[in-house]
């Protein structure tokens, strides 16, 4: 089953690339959210209405305020998550999951009433199939989109056979059946266009970010994941470590070695940085020609230095040699850590100038050394 989830032929995707094209799709579907609900909200509004001007039936209108209310608790709700998503955070998909299926229950019902209850019964059939289309927008999975239009069918099948009339009992079914088949024909061809398209832009925002040398995250990526870090962890009581790396007498060795050797010992250092990044889930990336960056959190700040000295053991260890170095005959670095408190605003380019000044001073201190500010 799980199998299936991901990989349903439509989508020919495996699990990563589907989960990234949730995460794209998933913040459009909180658009879709605010538009479908503030068109139930309109029509709720129009029936109130109605039924109170012209019925005079005040149990309709109670129920039309209750569809009122929860579309527009929807719809506040949806847009303060879409804007804290502007802001650069994250949506939890499920999350909008959940408001999906909450606004689809709330269609469904306000759908119900009027196809079964309320409207003649030559125009309520017909109702059922805007009923299911209402899920196109969505992508959530295959699996789920089967589903849920298949319980609508059956819901709405088993509600004619229960309130209306039986001499209408076949057309309503034919209908039924008719948008069922033209949902699952045009809706998944519709949910796969959306889904190739999100993995295109999926694709171009990984090459956009990915430094094509060591395959870390580039200088772009960096800057963009300090600004996350600061979002994501406010408050909160725990600090911000920014490091930069660079290594030391790097043009010495260019011009000794050569460039090739030059970008293997990129390659290198880039692979040692990333087995970090794996076993400590440090974020790592290269800034620029022989600079890295790392991000990470601690408790206090021993812990900062700690990381230090194991990342410059890490990089000794890989014993690359360097005859023209003036500090040892091999690789080393000098590294430069700025301490931030979380829960405090920062401008991202003010953390970025203190660690790259630590990083100075780590210089001036003799290199292959560590150097800590706050």
């Amino acid at each position: 089953m799980r199998k299936l989830y991901y990989k349903w032929r439509y989508y020919r995707l495996g699990q990563n690339d589907y989960r990234k094209c949730m995460g794209i799709l998933f913040p459009r579907n909180i658009i879709d959210l605010i538009y479908t609900n503030i068109t139930v909200v309109v029509l709720s509004v129009l029936f109130t209405v109605f039924a109170i001007a012209a019925e005079k039936n005040y149990i309709k209108a109670s129920f039309h305020g209750v569809t009122i209310i929860v579309s527009l608790i929807i719809s506040v709700f949806s847009m303060y998550k879409y804007r804290q998503y502007k802001n650069g955070k994250q949506i939890s998909n499920r999350l909008v999951l959940a408001l999906i299926l909450l606004y689809y229950a709330n269609v469904m019902f306000i759908g119900f009433y009027l196809a079964v209850w309320y409207m003649t019964e030559k125009i309520a059939g017909i109702f059922i199939g805007i009923l299911i289309c209402a899920l196109f927008p969505y992508v959530v999975s295959p699996v789920l989109y089967l589903c849920l239009t298949l319980a609508v069918m059956i819901l709405y099948i088993t509600a004619v056979i229960l309130f209306k009339n039986p001499t209408v009992w076949l057309l309503d079914m034919q209908n039924a059946l008719f948008a069922v088949a033209i949902s699952l024909i045009f809706g998944w061809q519709i949910i796969m266009h959306r889904m190739i398209s999100a993995l295109n832009i999926s694709k171009l925002e990984t090459e956009n970010t990915i430094d094509a040398l060591t395959q870390l995250k580039n200088r772009r990526d960096f800057m963009q994941t300090l600004q996350r870090y600061i979002l994501y962890h406010r408050p909160s009581d725990k600090f911000m470590c920014i490091a930069i790396l660079d290594i030391d007498y790097f043009k010495n060795y260019n011009d000794h070695y050569g460039h090739p050797k030059g970008d293997e010992c990129l390659c290198e250092i880039g692979k040692a940085l990333n087995n970090l990044k794996k076993s400590k889930g440090i974020y790592t990336a290269r800034i620029g020609g022989e600079e890295f960056a790392m991000l990470w959190h601690i408790e206090n700040y021993s812990e900062a230095n700690d990381m230090g000295i194991y990342v410059n053991q890490i990089i000794r260890n890989l014993n690359i040699p360097h005859e023209k170095s003036l500090v040892v005959p091999y690789i080393t670095v000098s590294i430069g850590i700025h301490i931030a408190q979380c829960g405090i605003p920062h401008d991202i380019n003010d953390l970025y100038n203190s660690a790259d000044k630590s990083l100075y001073n780590a210089k001036n201190s003799g290199r292959n050394c560590t150097i800590i500010s706050s």
